[in-house]
């Protein structure tokens, strides 16, 4: 029973009944067992922690090993065992330097001092194992009742950190992950520009790589680094349109005043591998004059700083806008573009190599969209490849990829030849080719309002992909404010698939 003031009892009622069997009435006897209950409450929760903790330790991939305040051993568990070739017979009872083959006892030391130790190195067993040990002290009420120690195996460690050195090196290869393989190239123009590419990563002279958007500038920057004596080290590509000058500033150069990650610029973490500056014509001259010098004496100066600083970097550059006519209206650099132009590989747009490309890049393209998707696509009717030849491609190869990527998500599983019907509606690429949104006599007449907004959804389209997608500069040369940008874009549902 509990009592109302607390008190937990036994209590025992006992009939007091007479020789001829009267009931006479009733005693009771009590016993307080507040304390015991308590006190075995507390034996039994000491117990199950004690019992709870042995397993966590014995269950551990951990090497742990526990000695008393005396400095014998109370517990090691089965990895710790492993690590060091010693049994429990070996160790428990012993004292704490038993297990050590090679320097003094880190247990003994904490027991000392009361502090705990990290990273000591030391050898351990009958095998002399390399071990980093961590010590720390069991401390009780205030009172010193031993320490704990981890035993991290130091082959283990070793093995791991080459491991991640050889991750590290496969990433780096990774970063340049396309080769002259993987670039389509039938019609004559494009294994011009691929042969001279080729001849280009032999040199080490830097490389200009001109053509429009979407032409596949950096796939081939990709393949040129693989071709080169530096394809086992970096490859940083650096998008010059992407970020605002201060930025970028800091990107490419470093700051001396930075944080760790900020301190080192990519022409610095790229030393004696590449970098690829794509779309450069859009470098702010500050930056330009930065670059010219890194070409002429391959020195750097960081953000914030003053001395020189030696990069030995081979730089590919790409660019769609007309640099001849940018130096006229000093928007870049006429020592930079001869700097640059020394060896410069001209990409064909997609439309001008249609009959003898756009097969072959179809069945390209299909073998990794098919992995995208799930799908298992594997040819083209010639209905649809002859729609397809009529067609301008202002986007070029991207532009060709959307397509196809669009046409397999509009077919059914079962399918596996792209038909006319599955083609997304292509773009307008003028006014001439409005009239094919309308299968009507020749004498209907468009809505200008209609014709006006397909003009207008074309160009806020080509201009975008022509700026990858950065709104702020699309609307700086569409001259328009962002908003009204955002606003349009929604309105025509314009985005990256469009």
């Amino acid at each position: 029973m509990t009592l109302e003031n607390g008190k937990k009892v036994i209590t025992t009622r006992i009939p007091l009944i007479s020789d001829s069997g009267e009931l006479l009435g009733a005693y009771a006897v009590f016993k307080d067992i507040t304390e015991v209950v308590s006190l075995a409450e507390e034996i039994t929760n000491l117990k199950d922690i004690q019992v709870m903790l042995e397993s966590i330790i014995q269950s551990s991939e951990e090497a742990i090993s526990v000695v008393d305040e005396t400095g014998h051993g109370l517990m090691i568990n089965p990895a710790y065992t492993k690590i060091t070739g010693l049994s429990e017979k070996e160790v428990i009872g012993k004292p704490a330097t038993a297990d050590i083959s090679e320097g003094e006892s880190m247990h003994l030391k904490v027991l000392e001092t009361r502090r705990p130790v990290r990273g000591a190195r030391m050898k351990v067993g009958p095998s002399k194992r390399d071990v980093l040990v961590n010590v720390a002290p069991i401390i009780v009420d205030g009172k010193l009742k031993g320490s704990v120690g981890v035993i991290h195996d130091l082959s283990e460690i070793e093995s791991l950190t080459s491991e991640l050195k050889r991750a590290r090196q496969i990433i780096r290869n990774l970063e340049a992950k396309y080769t002259f393989h993987d670039i389509v190239a039938k019609s004559n123009d494009m294994v011009l520009a691929l042969e001279q590419a080729k001849v280009g990563a032999k040199s080490p002279t830097s490389v200009l790589l001109r053509g429009e958007p979407g032409t596949g500038k950096e796939l081939i920057a990709h393949a040129i680094h693989n071709e080169s004596d530096r394809k086992h080290l970096k490859f940083i590509r650096v998008n010059c349109a992407s970020y605002d000058e201060e930025v970028l500033d800091r990107l490419l150069f470093g700051d001396e005043y930075g944080s760790p990650e900020q301190r080192i610029g990519y022409l610095e973490e790229a030393h004696r591998g590449s970098i690829f500056l794509d779309e450069i014509g859009d470098l702010p001259p500050k930056l330009q004059s930065k670059v010219l010098r890194v070409l002429e004496d391959q020195t750097i100066i960081r953000v914030n700083g003053h001395n020189p600083i030696y990069v030995d970097v081979r730089i590919i550059a790409s660019t769609n806008v007309n640099l001849e006519k940018a130096i006229m209206t000093n928007e870049f650099n006429e020592k930079l573009y001869y700097r640059l132009n020394k060896f410069p590989i001209n990409i064909p747009p997609l439309r001008e190599r249609l009959d003898d490309d756009l097969k072959p890049l179809i069945h390209h393209l299909l073998s990794h969209l098919n992995e995208n998707y799930g799908r298992n696509v594997k040819a083209i009717s010639e209905d649809a490849l002859d729609k397809l030849k009529k067609y301008n491609y202002p986007g070029n190869v991207r532009e060709l990829e959307n397509i196809i990527g669009r046409a397999i998500i509009s077919m059914d599983l079962g399918e596996s030849t792209i038909q006319e019907k599955h083609l997304p509606p292509l773009r307008k690429t003028s006014f001439d080719d409005l009239d094919i949104m309308y299968e009507s006599n020749e004498n209907q007449v468009i809505p200008l309002q209609e014709a006006l907004d397909e003009f207008e959804k074309q160009l806020i389209l080509e201009t975008l992909e022509k700026n990858n997608f950065i709104k702020a500069k699309t609307a700086d040369q569409l001259n328009i404010s962002i908003r009204n940008l955002y606003y349009k874009m929604k309105k025509y549902n314009i985005g990256k698939d469009s």
